[in-house]
């Protein structure tokens, strides 16, 4: 396969190899962590010999979000993005499954920890990406030191690079002690999300997941297995969730685009559930797969095939 180094992005208007998409280091998102972000994810197919985007709409308008939090502007219309999108991916010959991220950022060279009046960067990349954690096997998590940022600190609706300090401290106490991923409390000390993942416990069939008053963000993955779950006649309840839950649940997953879902085993060295992935948990997880990877025509308005 060819370096993706190589492969077109899009770099402020024009269509580049990655490589050369460059930020001098006086850049005002480099030193104030003034950018926004996404993450999409395209899925090959190869009985249909293309790739398809996954729910590309919902990021763009996500992205739109971030962009009025911070004072910024989106350069592209969702048509234009769409194409902008599709165009890498296609020029590149990307036959594998795909991360992309849009980034949108402060690309003045000025000093001065400020939002208004400073000039915006838009870039969109790809990367080759399969499982970002082991969807399979069961993780081990650990509730984190470290409580989640809230919405008058860092505005986590937002996804923005400065975020992910508070996600990069968590994280990494995670891995360090031994576990797969963290899991936040949020500042009233009810269950939040994972490092960069929302979470879901089952109750007696029944699917609980913090609300977004809870200093989460809006995933795309928890609006798709959400939906999935109303498809699939299993009741969701969004509420405030204390921490002592995570040890008594029935089942518990990870939603999101890079984790996409991926059930937990333990948390705190406490099994979940009898040790094995639950009946809600492997539903909703064969759902989201089949729909992403294009075999469920059902849900075709979610996907924008590339080829």
């Amino acid at each position: 396969m060819q370096n993706f180094d190589e492969k077109p992005c899009y770099f402020n208007g024009n269509y580049i190899p990655l490589k050369d998409a460059n930020l001098n280091v006086r850049t005002h998102a480099l030193q104030y962590a003034t950018a926004a972000f996404g993450g999409m994810r395209a899925y090959y197919n190869d009985d249909k010999n293309n790739l398809f985007v996954f729910r590309i709409e919902d990021h763009y308008q996500r992205l739109v979000n971030s962009a009025k939090i911070l004072q910024m502007k989106m350069p592209l219309t969702v048509d234009e993005f769409r194409a902008a999108v599709v165009k890498i991916l296609r020029d590149g010959n990307w036959r594998q499954n795909t991360y992309l991220r849009p980034f949108l950022y402060k690309k003045s060279l000025e000093l001065s920890p400020r939002l208004h009046n400073v000039e915006d960067g838009f870039i969109i990349y790809a990367i080759p990406l399969d499982d970002y954690l082991d969807t399979q096997k069961g993780l081990t998590t650990c509730v984190s030191s470290w409580v989640r940022i809230s919405d008058t600190q860092i505005p986590t609706r937002a996804k923005t690079t400065g975020a992910y300090t508070n996600s990069a401290l968590a994280k990494s106490e995670a891995l360090q002690n031994g576990f797969d991923e963290a899991i936040f409390l949020d500042t009233h000390g009810n269950v939040c999300e994972g490092s960069a993942e929302n979470i879901f416990l089952v109750q007696n069939g029944v699917l609980h997941t913090p609300p977004i008053s809870s200093s989460i963000l809006e995933g795309i993955t928890r609006k798709t297995v959400i939906a999935l779950a109303g498809d699939l006649q299993i009741p969701v309840v969004e509420r405030p969730i204390s921490r002592t839950e995570l040890y008594t649940s029935d089942e518990i997953f990870f939603s999101g685009t890079g984790v996409q879902v991926a059930w937990i085993r333990e948390v705190d060295h406490r099994i979940v559930g009898n040790g094995k992935i639950g009946p809600v948990t492997a539903q909703i997880q064969k759902a989201y797969f089949d729909i992403v990877n294009g075999k469920n025509d059902q849900y075709t308005n979610w996907l924008t095939p590339v080829f």
